[in-house]
C-alpha cells in the first residue's frame, strides 16, 4: 500500500508540474508552431496542443480564453483589439518568424511571372484569361483562403491594394486544400506561405515595379528582395504570458530559430 500510495504521488506531482497550453490560429504558422511544440515537449514536461483554422479563429479563441496563445500570419485588427479591451485583456505580441506569400500555379502553366497590378486584377475579376498576361486560351480559376485567414487580409492589403476578391473566387479552408486544388487545375492561381511550397506547385516569380521579378525563396526572403515578406505572429493574454514564456523564448533562442529555417521560414534574426 505505501507503494501504492508513493506511485501515486509522484503522479500526482508530474501532473502537477506539467504546463498544459494550447496554441490556436493561423494555419500559415501552424507547420511551425508544430514543430516548435514537438521539439519543446523533448526538452520539457508541457504539454502543448497545436490547431488550425485561421488567424481570426485564433485570435476569437483568444478572446474567448479558449487557448492561452493565438497564431497570426497578421497584425491584429483595430476591432480585435477593442474587443480585448472591453472584455479586460491585455494581449502581449510577439514575432516568432517571416514568411514569404508566394503565389502558385499549376505546373503545367507556361507563365512564370506577374506583376502585381496583373495579380490584382486576376483577384478582382478584372483578368479572366490567361491569354491576357501572355499564358494560353485557358480560364483562369482562382483559389483564396476564407475570410477568416490574416494570409486573406496580406494579400488583399499588400497585393489587392484592399480592393474587394471577385464573386467567383474559390474560397478554401486550408492552405493544404489550396495547395491540391491547384495541382489538380491547369488554369488555378492562388497563393500560401512559403513552407507551403512542394513539387506540385509552381511559384511565380512576382514584380511591384514591373521591371524586376524575384521569385520567392529563403534567400530573397532573407535578404528582402522579394517584395511580399510578413512576419508571422504570437499573441499571448497577459496574464497566460509567465506560463507562456519557456515556449516563445525556445523559439525565438538558437535552437528554435533554427526549426523556423528547417520549416522554410525566415528567421527573426
Amino acid at each position: 500500500m505505501k507503494k501504492l500510495a508513493l506511485s501515486v504521488l509522484m503522479v500526482c506531482t508530474l501532473a502537477s508540474t506539467t504546463q498544459a497550453q494550447k496554441v490556436k490560429g493561423s494555419d500559415t504558422v501552424l507547420p511551425l508552431a508544430q514543430k516548435e511544440a514537438e521539439a519543446f515537449m523533448k526538452k520539457s514536461r508541457a504539454s502543448i496542443t497545436v490547431v488550425g483554422g485561421g488567424s481570426g479563429v485564433g485570435i476569437a479563441a483568444l478572446l474567448d480564453g479558449s487557448t492561452e496563445i493565438a497564431m497570426a500570419s497578421r497584425k491584429m485588427k483595430f476591432d480585435e483589439k477593442i474587443k480585448c479591451q472591453e472584455a479586460g485583456k491585455a494581449i502581449v505580441e510577439k514575432i516568432i518568424a517571416y514568411d514569404a506569400l508566394a503565389v502558385v500555379v499549376n505546373p503545367g502553366n507556361p507563365v512564370s511571372k506577374l506583376t502585381r497590378p496583373q495579380l490584382e486584377g486576376i483577384f478582382t475579376g478584372k483578368i479572366k484569361n490567361w491569354k491576357e498576361v501572355g499564358g494560353p486560351d485557358l480560364k483562369i480559376i482562382a483559389y483564396s483562403r476564407e475570410s477568416s485567414s490574416g494570409t486573406y487580409e496580406f494579400f488583399k492589403e499588400h497585393i489587392m491594394k484592399n480592393k474587394n476578391y471577385a464573386n467567383n473566387i474559390l474560397s478554401l479552408p486550408a492552405t493544404g486544400a489550396i495547395i491540391q486544388s491547384i495541382s489538380q487545375t491547369k488554369g488555378a492561381i492562388g497563393y500560401v506561405g512559403l513552407a507551403y511550397l512542394n513539387k506540385e506547385v509552381k511559384a511565380l516569380h512576382v514584380s511591384f515595379d514591373g521591371k524586376n521579378f524575384i521569385e520567392p525563396s529563403d534567400e530573397t526572403a532573407k535578404n528582402k528582395t522579394y517584395p511580399v515578406v510578413r512576419p508571422l505572429y504570437f499573441y499571448i493574454d497577459k496574464k497566460a504570458e509567465a506560463k507562456s514564456k519557456p515556449f516563445v523564448d525556445f523559439i525565438l533562442s538558437a535552437e528554435g530559430q533554427k526549426i523556423v529555417e528547417k520549416v522554410g521560414y525566415v528567421p527573426v534574426k
